[in-house]
């Protein structure tokens, strides 16, 4: 006969493998939903050359600005009218519902997020996927979790695993995106054995269906050998300039978001509008100014156009960066600042190989770690800005220069008076929501295996 303890642990293991069974289902699904968006935005954003095929010279920037506007405008009604929680990054609205301050509505979000991002991304405004992957993971567990009736720390961890397979599918990046979820979600994950791994096994077999309907290969194709020791102070210095640059880029998100919701309330949709027409005129005009930039990113590594057009090309992607996620249409801004790392990195290393034959290091190398800086400058991540650097190009020899800059970068971001990204964009969200930001879940750890 089976005593009391005995009969807790079976049900603890029976507990557990239930739960595993819901975070590779979670897995499963993200993935073929992710791969299918990732595809259908490949597909879809190459409309101008189809365009250019019926219309050309002048009118064919006209054409291409009537139709980015025409899609941003379109995409800002479905977020308004169907799903407002849509808009935007899906990260906020994950940490938000992961303290208890939000709720995930799968049955609008889910769709709305799926249509309207692919339309918003592929229509050339400079957004990323991942934000889109990360919301409508966690709108595929939402939904597993209210099938299967779990209790509510184990609810917590599926969103958390769904989010966590959405980022994995969105750059081929199972390791990143585990620690997305425990170094920028650690205040509100809920953190047991069954939770942890949960997170892993949707990664994996997320990122697992991917490769399978894809490539095994790294999102990005870039080849950089190993870099000197002599050369890490070079990094130090870059890692110092990304985090300014990150501190800068945060602070014109929020501004041109609040801009755009001045504006809205004036004159409804024609901030999307203008900015819609604008982008538009730049896909023609310009293309490697717009667009998520994983394409700009390798055309740029593979092709560097030196540092005044660098320059250049990194101001204007800043402003399209910003002005584009402020329309409120959904898109991430992962992609975005990884291209404009990428700017930013080659146009330094440029700089730095002018100083002399000595120092000669190939750009590129400063490209994959300003990515790590960048992101952790405006994340406040790094952990997860150097496995998503290394993950993303394959350039695992860097891993060194790349730390040396995200942690570089983390600490003059820190000591200009930044704040992450993710936790301002939520007290934002609160705060439109008629909810006190500083109000927060007071969550004992739960001691469940």
């Amino acid at each position: 006969m089976r005593g009391p303890v005995e009969e807790t642990e079976q049900q603890q293991r029976r507990g557990q493998a239930k739960y595993m069974g819901l975070a590779a289902l979670v897995g499963l699904v993200v993935g073929v939903l992710g791969t299918v968006f990732h595809l259908g935005i490949d597909w879809l954003i190459q409309w101008p050359q189809w365009l250019g095929t019926v219309v050309g010279g002048p009118w064919l920037v006209v054409s291409a600005a009537l139709v980015t506007m025409a899609i941003t405008v379109l995409c800002v009604f479905l977020v308004k009218r169907y799903a407002p929680e849509a808009g935007g990054s899906g990260v906020q609205e994950l940490e938000g519902a992961l303290e208890g301050l939000r709720e995930v509505h799968w049955r609008r979000v889910l769709p709305v997020k799926f249509l309207a991002g692919l339309l918003s991304i592929s229509s050339g405004l400079v957004l990323g996927r991942e934000g889109p992957t990360i919301h409508i993971g966690a709108s595929v567990a939402a939904a597993l979790a209210e099938w299967s009736r779990i209790i509510d720390f184990e609810r917590r961890g599926l969103l958390a695993a769904g989010a966590a397979a959405g980022l994995a599918c969105a750059f081929n990046a199972p390791l990143a995106a585990v620690l997305f979820v425990i170094e920028e979600t650690h205040r509100q994950f809920p953190y047991t054995f069954r939770t942890y791994m949960g997170v892993i096994v949707a990664s994996c077999l997320s990122a697992v269906v991917l490769q399978n309907l894809t490539s095994p290969a790294p999102d990005l194709d870039i080849m950089v050998h190993a870099v000197p020791l002599w050369s890490l102070p070079g990094f130090l210095v870059l890692g110092g300039l990304l985090g300014l640059v990150g501190v800068a880029l945060n602070a014109g998100l929020l501004a041109a978001s609040d801009f755009a919701a001045a504006c809205e309330k004036r004159l409804p949709y024609a901030y999307p509008a203008v900015i819609g027409l604008m982008i538009g005129m730049l896909f023609v005009l310009a293309p490697w100014a717009v667009g998520g930039g994983e394409a700009v990113i390798e055309e740029l590594a593979s092709h560097n156009p030196g540092f005044w057009v660098l320059l250049g090309l990194a101001l204007l992607r800043f402003l399209t960066t910003v002005t584009s996620y402020s329309t409120g249409v959904p898109g991430g801004i992962f992609a975005p600042i990884l291209t404009l790392a990428t700017c930013v990195g080659l146009a330094f290393g440029g700089l730095a190989n002018g100083l002399g034959s000595d120092f000669a290091i190939a750009p590129t190398a400063f490209a994959v770690a300003a990515m790590g800086g960048l992101f952790t400058a405006s994340v406040r991540a790094p952990i997860v800005g150097v496995a998503l650097a290394i993950e993303l190009t394959g350039s695992y020899t860097l891993l060194l220069p790349v730390m040396i800059t995200a942690v570089t970068a983390n600490l003059f971001a820190h000591w200009a008076g930044g704040r992450p990204i993710y936790e301002q964009l939520l007290e934002r969200t609160l705060r439109k929501a008629g909810i006190d930001p500083r109000v927060a879940t007071s969550r004992e750890p739960i001691g469940l295996g």
